[in-house]
């Protein structure tokens, strides 16, 4: 969320921000919040102006009253009973300007950053940079799922029995794989100095609607009925709202921290899932890396946290490259973000991965995280990337590790939490 003030001086620039994300449909709420602002400003004045008006006269009505001067007192009495209508009123008008105007302010997206380049959608995002090289085996490559089941790792059809589609059993040797690489990743950022969490895995609307836009949350989250809770879509909606109206004082900062969770997401079932495999599904686990520093510091961060992404998957010998998300591929909060796209030998290309996302103080604004430093207290900046989200991530990391003989060998780093294989094997 922007500050009410920047886009009153600067009503140009968020519009030209605007056209960059082409959501030209906005443009007019820029000029319509202004107004609705200066209406709430004069209400506010107004009210401001009354209070003291009363708080005066109310003053006169006791030395009216100690003089004997009745007639004058009923007047004054009168005054301040006018003056309270007038002001019950504006009150109820500055309540509804106030809310107005930050639901408006609600979805005009924020100010992304100069290096961002200019596009439509995700078919105009731009490749930064490769690490390691892709191979594709003489051999042929199965499908995940042919792979997975061929281990007898995987049964999707009892899912579809008890849960639908989207849904899976993962078992024996797969199963483990997926519980080693999660270990795995977490000591990897406990070791890069970052505090491992276990978050809540339900938030209510406040911290949601704090943490992304209103299009998000409609095609992201599972409501829970009956009551103000939403399962997570990720555990950054947790740790970011664990901050919610805190003042952190600067020698704390940065708050480096990793978090594990299950993540609950619709969003597949608006777009169609497919029958088989695990790449878009309603559940899944994820290790995510989560930082709340200055503002002066993000950009530095946002460096750090994607690197450490890369160096995640190029640690299980697995090739990625990072790819610029384009202005109109940034959710309305993102300031910068970048994907991490692992490589697919059987598809010959590269997929999603991961994605590291700088909000600036758009999150920070929207749940009151500040920080206190000398001269005052001032908003911070918050960042979030994915170390791995399995078991997507199963899908690279077997296509890249599989030997002819249907055999997946296991990365010298995993092999502590595989009880020291070296192999899965039929």
């Amino acid at each position: 969320m922007l500050d009410i003030k920047f886009l009153r001086s600067n009503p140009d620039i968020v519009k030209e921000n605007i056209k960059k994300k082409f959501q030209f449909e906005k443009l007019e709420l820029v000029d319509k919040v202004i107004e609705l602002d200066k209406e709430y400003r004069d209400a506010k004045n107004r009210a401001d102006e009354l209070r003291g008006q009363r708080n005066s006269i109310s003053k006169q009505i006791g030395m009216f009253m100690a003089k004997g001067q009745k007639d004058d007192a009923e007047n004054a009495k009168q005054q301040v009973k006018d003056i309270n209508a007038e002001l019950e009123a504006l009150e109820v008008k500055e309540s509804e300007l106030e809310t107005e105007v930050r639901k408006i302010m609600l979805v005009i997206p924020n100010i992304i950053d100069d290096s961002v380049p200019i596009g439509k959608d995700d078919s105009e995002n731009v490749e930064i940079e490769k690490f390691g090289e892709p191979t594709v085996p003489e051999y042929e490559v199965p499908y995940h799922v042919d792979i997975m089941e061929s281990l007898n790792g995987i049964d999707l059809d009892s899912a579809r029995k008890t849960s639908g589609n989207g849904f899976y059993y993962l078992s024996g040797d797969i199963a483990r794989l997926h519980s080693a690489i999660l270990s795995y990743a977490r000591d990897f950022m406990i070791d890069r100095g970052f505090t491992y969490y276990i978050p809540p895995f339900m938030i209510r609307s406040e911290v949601v609607t704090g943490v992304m836009s209103f299009a998000e949350m409609e095609n992201m989250m599972y409501k829970i009925e009956g009551e103000d809770l939403y399962l997570i879509g990720t555990s950054e909606h947790s740790m970011i709202g664990k901050f919610i109206d805190t003042i952190i004082p600067e020698e704390e900062l940065p708050k480096t921290l990793t978090s594990y969770s299950p993540c609950f997401r619709k969003e597949v079932g608006a777009h169609g899932i497919e029958e088989r495999g695990v790449y878009r599904i309603h559940q899944f686990e994820k290790q995510e890396m989560i930082v709340v520093c200055k503002p002066e510091d993000s950009m530095a961060w946002y460096d750090k946290l994607w690197q450490n992404s890369v160096d995640f998957f190029r640690s299980l010998d697995i090739p990625v490259r990072t790819l610029e998300c384009c202005s109109g591929d940034l959710a309305d909060l993102k300031v910068k973000s970048c994907d991490v796209e692992a490589w697919s030998p059987r598809q010959k290309k590269y997929f999603e991965v991961g994605s590291c996302s700088n909000l600036g103080d758009a999150q920070a604004r929207r749940l009151g995280i500040r920080i206190k430093g000398k001269d005052g207290n001032y908003f911070a900046h918050t960042l979030n990337n994915t170390v791995v989200a399995p078991p997507r991530m199963l899908i690279a990391f077997l296509e890249n590790n599989l030997n002819e003989d249907g055999s997946i060998n296991i990365p010298e780093p995993l092999r502590m939490y595989m009880g020291g294989k070296a192999k899965i094997e039929k």
